[in-house]
């Protein structure tokens, strides 16, 4: 049998797979920014609750990097090439650079937690978008959305008691 130069793709329309691609890609580079930050932050934060926050952030990055790759390949299996880049990730991402230096533990959770809950709006209003596009894409869409709400509940637990409610 005659391999085909061309890798199968579902049947959509191009301009449905830009959209949808558009989407993913979106969802990539803040994934992608996630993974960054928590890493920076992993190796730079320090005062009470060290042990416990620095250990949480290795798992956070590791989920944020099998999400990464969920996006990636549902990507590239509808026929568009993911861009993973530092260049896109800083020109399509809209989460807010951390500060460079060391960071307390408290400030730093608090900024990882508006990091993940604005991520997990705008997931959740693209996965709205691919929704009425394509019942797959939008699935693994529905799944990094339900992840990344899992982990805003898991960071809210670390707020300050005034911060948390």
């Amino acid at each position: 049998m005659p391999i085909s130069p061309d890798p199968p793709r579902p049947p959509l329309q191009d301009e449905v797979s830009e959209e949808i691609g558009k989407q993913l890609q979106l969802t990539l580079v803040e994934l992608i920014a996630l993974s960054l930050a928590g890493k920076q932050l992993h190796w730079s934060i320090y005062g009470r609750e060290f042990l416990a926050v620095h250990r949480h952030l290795d798992q956070l990055v590791d989920q944020w990097r099998e999400l990464e790759d969920l996006v990636a390949e549902r990507a590239a299996a509808i026929g568009l090439a993911p861009d993973g880049s530092a260049a896109a990730v800083i020109e399509l991402c809209d989460l807010r650079p951390l500060e460079p230096g060391f960071s307390e533990v408290e400030s730093a959770v608090e900024h990882l937690h508006a990091q993940l809950s604005a991520v997990a709006a705008r997931v959740r209003r693209r996965s709205r978008v691919v929704g009425a596009l394509d019942v797959v894409s939008h699935d693994v869409l529905v799944d990094v959305v339900r992840r990344i709400e899992e982990q805003v509940w898991t960071m809210r637990a670390q707020l300050p008691d005034e911060l948390s409610g």
